[in-house]
């Protein structure tokens, strides 16, 4: 069908799908994988010729999550979100913008239940039944001249600025909310129109010569501005280093988008003109590789849901009972002066661990078939300076693609649907997404009921001895599983004289935690002089259930314990914050009395101190395989094999093992499918740019070699090979078989990508397949 319009001829076309997902950056690409790969016909709507959003390369932000540059612990997003950070990884160790596009686009483009619009701007909502319902969305494609209508019985809305929720008249939020609304301590005492600000960023390169630099005629002459003074410049920083290059937040940041891009670009290039040609900076053979032209938004509308997510839910980890994603970024509020505050560029408060986000808070209570991840959740001023990172985004993204297919299939408003959450969640759970303290209760599991037994279980919490020495300037603190209880300690100790030391124990207040939250015990133990010596601390303690314990050994500078790098997983060294101690960005103040700025594990990550733990352990059995969480939850909640002295690794960085678990079922059952959930460290900060780089291609704690065997009623012959995989590099393993009856099922593992140990989180088996499209990470 085709119309003239001003004299061109115009293609107008419908397309129908399940969902129409608007919006292609990381909630928009992961909410529609999520339902491709559920069945339903997805049409990706977006504006941009690329995928990715902010994180793309038009405007190049890092992606970032509940792991907060590693503050946060054991809290990294898994899922679809999990997939992106591990196949860059593997693909994209320098963290090119460029690659890192291709990876999205590959995850898109492998699923056939999605079809792709890009440079497609939505601009016409139709709505239908009074208004409370969206019936179809319309846009125009500036590349193909194409006017596309779009019909689904779902919709959502991942545009961060909620555009279609806006026309389709959705009650929304802007500015900052007055303190008494939501009783936010943050909050300012009266409402107002304050956002924060938009940003650009730009690249340089050595060019290995001279390079001279012109400043444009748009050039801001910074030193007649607060930024030199007050906002750190250096020629070594790129991207998303200079994130305070930001303005805007008293402005309208939609509809003044073409003022604040200039603003932007200009101090951009009054930066530039600064290192080069003041004299100040080592800068001759720099020049300049790119510069971002769109400006990268951290907040406009935000809709109103069932829920509104606030500060206090945050802070205090509400628990909701239709917890769908978490997150675990600061609260991250800037100036709204900008980059011309005096102020520091950023003020961030951490909740002492990761926190849920609901059901309720992800959909518009005025209109029924309106679905948000992103930006524009319910969610107040405050609480989106957390919730608005990317990988949080993402997370949200899965959780509504995975609803909007279930809310097809029942035929039901959001609303409705959200007061049973149990299937969401369940559903959730087996694509292994990024789901916090909701219990697994996976009824079509067909080895729910199974025994389990393994070649090996780490069966007590020890660790070989090491080289390296810490003396005790500060105080230090091991994170330990105590599972079913902890009665005794002991560490390996060099004491300069005889001495005391105090050891204490505390809980961590709440099972996603890794912090001293209650003090259980103290002891003070006397010490001779002397090295190598074993310093036993008795505690006697039996929690009400399995839990992580802090130990706490202040600081003497007489005494030093031995630290080793090789542990059982779960376990976490942390430091107090002495006086010497920066900060993790100079820029940004750390808030006062905050557990998790306070106790750092960023830079104690690697190793922990040589120690042993009494009695055994529960927290490796092979039980845990099936048990109610697949991701650390007051304990690592995974099997692993023995800790053994590691064999020398091969080229390619993997461990010959030989480690094997079977599940002994209490009948025959016919198995189509299997799934088997991976340790892929959780506690380990990916990053899609140059934030970091992290020294391995593939997690080392991924199994690389393996194989899926099934045992057939009796049958002489043995085992048989379902499935096998090799050169793995993902968490999530998704095996369709041939249908197979079978009294037994084993995962044999040959190699790790680098750890001494195996480790799974969770194995899975159904009477029907997948019905996933083929991988997009292997071709």
């Amino acid at each position: 069908m085709s119309g003239l319009q001003g004299g061109i001829v115009v293609a107008e076309v419908t397309e129908q799908a399940d969902l129409v997902v608007v919006g292609g950056g990381l909630a928009g690409s992961c909410a529609a994988i999520a339902a491709a790969r559920l069945g339903a016909r997805v049409s990706l709507v977006t504006n941009r010729p690329v995928l990715g959003g902010n994180s793309s390369s038009e405007v190049r932000v890092w992606v970032v999550g509940a792991t907060a540059h590693g503050t946060q612990r054991f809290s990294r997003e898994t899922g679809i979100m999990g997939e992106l950070f591990l196949e860059n990884q593997y693909r994209n160790p320098e963290g090119s913008a460029i690659y890192w596009d291709q990876v999205v686009l590959d995850a898109v483009h492998a699923e056939p239940n999605i079809h792709l619009h890009l440079n497609t701007d939505v601009h016409d909502v139709t709505s239908g039944e009074n208004g409370t319902r969206i019936s179809s969305v319309s846009g125009w494609n500036m590349q193909t001249e194409t006017w596309t209508t779009f019909t689904a019985p779902v919709f959502a809305d991942c545009t961060g600025d909620g555009l279609v929720g806006a026309l389709a008249g959705a009650e929304y939020m802007t500015g900052r909310e007055g303190r008494d609304q939501f009783g936010e301590e943050w909050a300012p005492q009266t409402p107002d129109g304050e956002f924060l600000g938009s940003s650009m960023f730009f690249y340089t390169k050595d060019a290995g010569s001279p390079q001279r630099f012109v400043a444009p005629n748009i050039a801001r002459d910074i030193t007649t501005t607060p930024i030199p003074a007050n906002r750190i410049i250096r020629t070594g920083d790129n991207g998303c280093d200079y994130w305070w290059i930001e303005w805007g937040g008293h402005l309208d940041i939609v509809k003044d988008s073409d003022r604040i891009r200039d603003e932007l670009l200009g101090v951009i290039f009054g930066i530039w003109d600064y290192i080069k040609n003041s004299g100040q900076f080592d800068a001759e053979n720099l020049t300049l590789e790119w510069v971002g032209s769109i400006p990268g938004r951290r907040e406009y509308r935000r809709f109103v849901g069932d829920h509104v997510l606030t500060q206090s839910d945050l802070m205090n980890q509400r628990s909701f009972d239709d917890a769908v994603a978490f997150g675990g970024w600061s609260i991250d509020l800037h100036p709204v002066e900008g980059m011309y505050a005096a102020d520091p560029g950023a003020r961030q408060r951490y909740s002492p661990g990761p926190y849920q986000i609901p059901f309720r808070s992800l959909y518009s209570r005025d209109i029924g078939n309106l679905l948000l991840a992103g930006r524009d959740i319910s969610a107040t001023h405050i609480a989106e300076g957390s919730a608005r990172v990317m990988a949080t985004c993402a997370t949200e993204g899965q959780a509504i693609g995975t609803a909007a297919v279930l809310m097809g299939r029942e035929n039901v408003d959001a609303r409705h649907f959200g007061e049973h959450p149990g299937e969401l969640q369940q559903v959730l759970m087996r694509e292994d997404g990024s789901v916090l303290g909701v219990e697994v209760d996976d009824r079509e599991n067909l080895l729910k009921d199974a025994a389990v037994a393994a070649s090996s279980t780490q069966a007590r919490v020890e660790t070989p001895d090491g080289s390296e020495r810490m003396r005790l300037a500060d105080d230090v603190a091991v994170v330990v599983p105590v599972d079913p209880r902890l009665d005794e300690i002991s560490f390996l100790v060099d004491a300069e004289e005889a001495t005391e030391l105090t050891v204490e124990l505390w809980s961590t207040g709440k099972p996603q935690n890794y912090v001293p939250v209650d003090r259980v015990a103290t002891r003070t133990l006397r010490i001779g002089a002397g090295p190598e010596q074993w310093l036993p601390v008795e505690f006697d303690w039996r929690p009400a259930a399995a839990c992580n314990g802090v130990i706490i050994v202040r600081h003497n500078p007489a005494v030093a314990l031995h630290l080793t790098g090789t542990y059982p997983y779960g376990l976490m060294m942390l430091r107090h914050k002495g006086p010497h101690d920066k900060g993790f960005d100079p820029r940004i103040p750390d808030e006062p009395d905050e557990l998790l700025t306070t106790w750092i594990a960023r830079t104690e990550r690697g190793h922990v101190p040589v120690l042993t733990v009494s009695p055994g352990t529960g927290a490796y059995q092979a039980e845990r395989v099936l048990d109610a969480y697949q991701r650390p939850w007051g304990g690592p909640h995974m099997w692993a094999s023995k800790l053994e002295e590691p064999t020398p690794a091969t080229a390619e960085g993997k461990v010959a093992v030989d480690e094997w678990l079977e599940l002994d079922l209490p009948e025959p059952r016919t198995v189509a499918s299997a799934r088997i959930v991976l340790n892929d460290d959780v506690d380990a900060d990916l990053i899609n740019l140059h934030h970091h780089r992290t020294p391995y291609l593939v997690v080392p704690t991924l199994a690389a070699d393996f194989r899926i065997e099934g045992h057939r009623p009796g049958s002489q012959d043995g085992w048989t090979t379902l499935a096998e995989v090799t050169e793995n590099r993902h968490r999530h393993v998704v095996c369709d078989v041939s249908p197979v009856q079978i009294d037994r099922l084993r995962l044999v593992v040959t190699a790790t990508n680098g750890a001494p140990y195996v480790s799974v989180s969770a194995i899975k088996a159904y009477a029907t397949p997948s019905g996933r499209a083929a991988s997009p990470w292997i071709r």
